[in-house]
């Protein structure tokens, strides 16, 4: 399974409130998938240097179709910020219609909590299906 490990561009104060997001894309089918990791790089590019990230990862299931990513902010603020500029917007609208499924969840956690375990971030996708 491709990943991309958990990058740290910014760190956090010690013991600062974090705001986490993980998310699960399901693509419809195996192009989908393809076409979703060929976009892929572009979007990484963009949260490595956006403002207010304190670290990021991606796992792809290319086979199975699926896609997880994992990020920590200093704000909810930040994410929505990302979300609506650079690559992410206009890559997440294009790939829309290749999907078959999309889970989203927020929490926060303490910066010493970084970098948020993968196993966390599944069972709370799961708890919200």
């Amino acid at each position: 399974m491709p990943t991309l490990p958990w990058s740290t561009p910014n760190t956090p104060p010690p013991g600062a409130e974090v705001h986490v997001f993980a998310s699960r894309f399901e693509t419809r089918t195996l192009w989908g998938a393809l076409v979703f990791f060929a976009r892929t790089p572009r979007v990484w590019r963009q949260v490595l240097r956006a403002p207010g990230v304190y670290g990021a990862g991606l796992r792809a299931e290319v086979l199975k179709r699926t896609f997880w990513t994992l990020s920590a902010w200093e704000s909810p603020e930040a994410l929505r910020e990302f979300t609506r500029s650079g690559a992410h917007g206009p890559t997440s609208r294009g790939l829309a219609p290749r999907m078959r499924d999309a889970a989203f969840v927020r929490w926060t956690t303490s910066a010493d909590q970084l970098p948020v375990d993968w196993a966390e971030a599944r069972r709370r996708l799961t708890e919200r299906e």
